[in-house]
């Protein structure tokens, strides 16, 4: 059995805003990196302005990572060594 993606649902996009070129966009899920740390300092999420191509970290409180892994962003999990 397999199951086929549902093609009439629209892809959940995200506002976002780059700091350097100040444009306004949206992005897919898949523009869109999450990296939880053991910190606030070290949860952030990342993207590349489609705009003037700089990479973008921005902080990720609790709501932003809620949102983010509740649209399929993927996520990569930060450990620290003891």
């Amino acid at each position: 059995m397999s199951v086929m993606p549902d093609l009439s649902v629209s892809p959940v996009l995200f506002k976002a805003a780059c700091p350097d070129c100040r444009c306004r966009f949206e992005l897919t899920a898949g523009a869109l990196r999450l990296a939880i740390g053991a910190s606030r300092r070290t949860t952030f999420y990342s993207f590349t302005c489609p705009e003037c191509g700089s990479a973008v970290r921005k902080p990720a409180g609790e709501r932003i990572v809620e949102l983010l892994t509740g649209g399929g962003v993927r996520t990569l999990r930060l450990h620290t060594t003891a």
